[in-house]
């Protein structure tokens, strides 16, 4: 089968299309005929091997699918049971491998996707649409009515989480570095758009909350951004931390968090799934529900073929793109 592959760690150049065997599916798992593959910063960060537990090279990258099942493997006494069959629609988190013609996914993380929900939105619900959503509301517990600011708003994770947070009842402060992407926000629910690049977010957060500051930030950026949350945390607010796309390790001293009784959470999509599953995958039904009536938008700036997937991962790590970057094999 035709598959992109990490040869060794380093730049884009490193991906390379080429031939693999066909994976086949062991007990928890299925194969996936793959329609779409979504690109995410995670995949940067692996080919470079600076991700946790990077796999080794030379390997196929690709966190998430979506496509046809192909086959179930088999269960044995305390595997998961499914109701899965071949020829159903699914979006899957593989973990590695989604950059191929076939790749395999655990049954638990295998969703049945609704008809309505093209194959390149589908890419979204896997990483994207989990991650938006068990920060909101798993950890970051939003409540209707209080501010949130949401860093990278026009990002694959940033503009479903302004939805989702809109739709929550909050008033919703959202980062973008350009116009068009600023536009994007509010056009999907924020109502405050935050130049990054020339503004003070921190001030800007204070004086559009009247020095009251946000009572939740979800950051994926880490660096100046996460700088910035702890200014414009409100006191007794939350931050939750999952990524770090600037390339920084975000840092607090502790006094500063407890004397104002603030706190710093972090997410972790796939340790979480490890380690509370159910915590995580009890955003489903919301989600697949929110995308097939589209009430919730998938925003897709570019579908690349599999062969240009260095193409992808340069625009996502210029910061060129909104929302999703797909591959088709």
């Amino acid at each position: 089968m035709r598959a992109i592959e990490v040869s060794a760690y380093g730049d884009s150049d490193e991906l390379a299309l080429t031939e693999r065997p066909v994976p086949e599916p062991t007990i928890g798992e299925v194969s996936i005929a793959v329609e779409a593959a979504g690109i995410n910063f995670a995949d940067i960060e692996q080919r470079r091997g600076n991700y946790p537990d990077s796999p080794s090279p030379p390997f196929v990258p690709g966190l998430e699918v979506a496509g046809i099942v192909l086959e179930i493997g088999d269960d044995d006494d305390t595997g998961a049971k499914t109701d899965l069959v071949p020829g159903d629609r699914v979006a899957a988190l593989t973990s590695r491998g989604g950059y191929a013609e076939i790749a395999t996914a655990p049954i638990e993380t295998t969703i049945r996707i609704p008809d309505s929900l093209s194959m390149a939105e589908a890419t979204a619900l896997p990483v994207q649409g989990l991650t938006a959503h068990n920060t909101l509301h798993g950890w970051g517990k939003l409540s209707a009515g209080e501010r949130v600011l949401v860093h990278a708003g026009a990002g694959g994770v940033g503009s479903l989480a302004v939805q989702l947070a809109d739709a929550a009842g909050a008033t919703v402060y959202a980062t973008a570095s350009t116009a068009e992407k600023r536009t994007l926000t509010a056009d999907l629910g924020a109502d405050h758009a935050i130049d990054y690049t020339t503004t003070d977010v921190a001030d800007a957060v204070q004086e559009l909350t009247t020095g009251e500051g946000v009572d939740l930030v979800l950051d994926g950026v880490g660096g100046n951004a996460f700088t910035a949350s702890v200014e414009a945390l409100a006191p007794a607010g939350r931050i939750v931390s999952f990524g770090m796309a600037s390339g920084s390790v975000p840092t607090v001293a502790t006094p500063r968090l407890f004397f104002a009784n603030q706190s710093v959470v972090g997410y972790h999509l796939e340790h979480a799934i490890e380690h509370v599953p159910e915590r995580v995958l009890d955003a489903v039904p919301a989600l697949v529900k929110s995308l097939g009536t589209g009430r919730l938008e998938v925003v897709i700036d570019r579908i690349l073929p599999l062969e240009q997937a260095g193409k992808g991962h340069d625009a996502l790590s210029n910061r060129e793109t909104v929302g999703k970057v797909v591959l088709e094999p």
